[in-house]
């Protein structure tokens, strides 16, 4: 076989598992080359462990530079076109560099500007950058109201904003103010976590009400004002910290080269593949459509999972062994709920009609095991 030429954008969870899979599968019978404009890689439940005062953002972030130690080459940079018809990729600086198989894990750009008069600096909630920011903010309020708002959908990893608001609940309890300070989370959608079903809705919106904390579903916002956060239909909140999950949205890079339905790209729910040949998406520049119309969740799991399979269906591919990797939808969050405990939402999420979805009773080992699965993918890509 040739030295094939597997080019992977993206450095995320997709990227990373697509890129550790395609070096063990194919060895020196392939140039992994992984494409990213960042040069450091970090989860985003990162950002909550900073809110929460329990560890900083450079104990859980990595040097992308590390991957040249695993036999995978990475290139800082932008990419700027992909032509299908020539099988190329160009980049802001690089050059261009030519595939043999191309796995896109863009992700997806956040998009505050969609949200006339939000201003996101110190309050998006998903912009690492901001955690510190944010934890600064929250730890010098002793009285009003603190709204965490989701501003559009779909957007990543859904339980997060929930997760941060027990997390700001139980820092607010051990200041002392908690009785001064009100706390809501509010959405556009008709519950917490439609996808997941009533069961696990019941169970976080029962678990946020426990803590005083007020959920508002069905709240589109039409915009910002100042402090006041103005709904469609003239409802208006004022806020003295409020944090935004921005809309999300496809790369535009992705849009131009004709690979998406809508904002996003729609590859095979079992193999990841693109019509285009050689080509494949996964994680949350990708949607994957559920037996009962409903999408699956853009989040690390599931992009981790994908990336493997559609190493695995070009490795299987290259090697002519024949295709025998499949994305079964199966797929895992956690969610803490303050003080020592997590629970976690475990599902099939390909089962029809509906996904078929289990929910743990909140405890300490799952709390373990979300920090198990922040460090046991560190140590297993860097």
């Amino acid at each position: 076989m040739a030295t094939a030429r597997c080019v992977v954008l993206g450095g995320g969870f997709g990227g990373l598992a697509a890129a550790h899979r395609l070096r063990a599968r194919l060895g020196d019978d392939a140039e992994v080359t992984l494409i990213d404009r960042r040069n450091t890689f970090m989860m985003g439940l990162r950002i909550l462990t900073v809110l929460a005062g329990r560890g900083t953002r450079a104990e859980g972030t990595r040097p992308l530079t590390r991957l040249a130690a695993r036999g995978i080459r990475y290139v800082q940079d932008e990419v700027t076109a992909i032509d299908l018809e020539r099988r190329t990729v160009r980049t802001r600086t690089s050059g261009t560099w030519s595939y043999d198989a191309l796995v896109v894990a863009l992700g997806a750009d956040l998009r505050p500007d969609l949200v006339p008069g939000y201003d996101p600096s110190g309050s998006n909630l998903y912009d690492p950058e901001q955690a510190e920011t944010i934890a600064a903010r929250i730890a010098s309020l002793h009285a009003g109201r603190i709204g965490i708002g989701i501003l559009g959908v779909p957007y990543k990893c859904p339980p997060a904003p929930y997760e941060a608001a027990f997390l700001i609940e139980e820092v607010l309890r051990r200041r002392g103010v908690r009785g001064r300070v009100d706390l809501e989370v509010f959405t556009p959608q008709p519950s917490s976590l439609p996808v997941a079903g009533p069961a696990a809705c019941a169970a976080v919106e029962g678990q946020l009400a426990a803590k005083g904390i007020a959920f508002l579903p069905g709240r589109r916002t039409a915009g910002v004002e100042g402090q006041t956060v103005v709904f469609e239909g003239g409802e208006r909140r004022r806020y003295d910290v409020f944090l935004g999950v921005p809309p999300h949205r496809g790369p535009a890079v992705v849009k131009a080269a004709g690979l998406t339905a809508d904002d996003w790209i729609r590859p095979d729910p079992r193999t990841c593949r693109l019509p285009a040949d050689g080509v494949f998406a996964v994680g949350d520049v990708a949607e994957f459509p559920l037996p009962n119309g409903m999408m699956l969740p853009k989040a690390g799991v599931f992009a981790e999972a994908q990336g493997t399979v559609a190493a695995d269906v070009i490795a299987d591919e290259l090697t002519g062994g024949g295709v025998r990797a499949a994305f079964d939808g199966r797929g895992h969050c956690f969610i803490e709920v303050g003080d020592g405990l997590a629970t976690a939402v475990r599902g099939d999420f390909y089962a029809a009609p509906e996904p078929v979805i289990e929910i743990a009773e909140p405890s300490p080992h799952t709390v373990d095991e979300k920090r198990a699965f922040e460090t046991g993918r560190l140590e297993a890509w860097f």
